[in-house]
């Protein structure tokens, strides 16, 4: 990777991808676009930034073309909740962005990269352990979209040679940047909420096992993957990853280290319970540890410190 270009810069892993990306190979190297203009003096506004709507194929050529990108790492897309509440929306933009982004890559010969997630498990498949290839029939729009992506990724592999890399990704948790209508974001708000008013209403119930990643273990893991030997890759689209399985109450735990007074209570959204529940407990990652090394550094303990001090530096806060 010498120069790169990521869609949804502004997204919650794409401001800090971005981030990364520069530090790692330049911030002149690095493009960051996305529908939105950043807000001014942000992490990504000191960079190389472009407006892009990724469903306008014409623009995506002409971006890459004039940057001399030979790498794209593709984020944007309409995440579960939003997207069940707008199904249309999210197949235009989660399935034609990606089409338009693959056809890039084939045109410009591109090392590819986007994500997939959880979402593309369904009640079928197996929730404890979930095997790298198992039976996919997701209930959801979204999870709809990342099945059909997984394959559309493996196809232009296939058929074209594209190096299309991906992995299903876990509720992500990090303080940069609150997140935007996930099914696992009550595990980001938590947090935000006991530094705020030292309590939080869950809307996922007690109980409901779900994969989580702290947001460093995921950057590393997009830049590990697409450094490693191609030629080593056997499951490239797409790879298990998680960094812990938890429920509520041992969040709540892990922060009643730090905050004893901290109180959760449970307001369920039938919506969002009713698409956690169909997802895994937890997830065999093994193909990604044995084909390009994965290995999380960050487990509740460890992240749950990290997100508290944050968000009280950040809040100017102190216990």
């Amino acid at each position: 990777m010498k120069k790169i270009i990521i869609t949804g810069a502004l997204g919650q892993i794409g401001t800090e991808l971005v981030v990364k990306c520069r530090e790692l190979y330049g911030t002149d190297n690095v493009l960051a676009t996305d529908i939105n203009e950043p807000e001014e003096g942000s992490e990504v506004a000191k960079g190389p930034f472009q407006i892009l709507d990724v469903t306008d194929r014409e623009k995506m050529f002409k971006t890459v073309e004039e940057f001399g990108a030979d790498t794209m790492m593709h984020m944007a897309a309409l995440l579960s909740a939003v997207a069940e509440k707008r199904p249309m929306f999210a197949w235009d933009l989660n399935m034609g962005g990606l089409m338009n982004a693959l056809e890039t890559a084939r045109e410009y010969d591109l090392q590819f990269f986007t994500p997939s997630s959880i979402g593309s498990f369904g009640n079928s498949t197996p929730k404890v352990n979930t095997p790298q290839v198992t039976i996919q029939r997701p209930s959801t729009m979204y999870g709809v979209n990342k099945v059909a992506g997984e394959l559309l990724c493996q196809y232009y592999f296939e058929k074209f040679g594209v190096d299309t890399r991906s992995v299903r990704f876990p509720g992500l948790i990090s303080y940069v940047k609150e997140p935007g209508g996930g099914t696992t974001d009550y595990a980001v708000e938590i947090y935000f909420q006991a530094v705020r008013e030292g309590k939080y209403a869950s809307f996922i119930d007690k109980g409901t096992y779900m994969d989580m990643m702290f947001m460093d273990d995921a950057i590393n893991a997009i830049i590990k993957l697409m450094e490693a030997d191609g030629g080593k890759l056997i499951h490239r689209n797409a790879y298990n990853l998680s960094g812990m399985s938890i429920e509520p109450e041992m969040v709540k735990e892990a922060i009643q280290e730090y905050y004893p007074d901290f109180e959760l209570t449970y307001d369920v959204d039938p919506d969002r319970q009713g698409i956690a529940d169909t997802w895994p407990d937890n997830l065999d990652v093994s193909c990604a540890r044995a084909e390009w090394g994965f290995n999380p550094e960050f487990d509740l303990d460890r992240m749950t410190k990290t997100m508290l001090d944050a968000i009280e530096k950040q809040e100017g806060k102190q216990k």
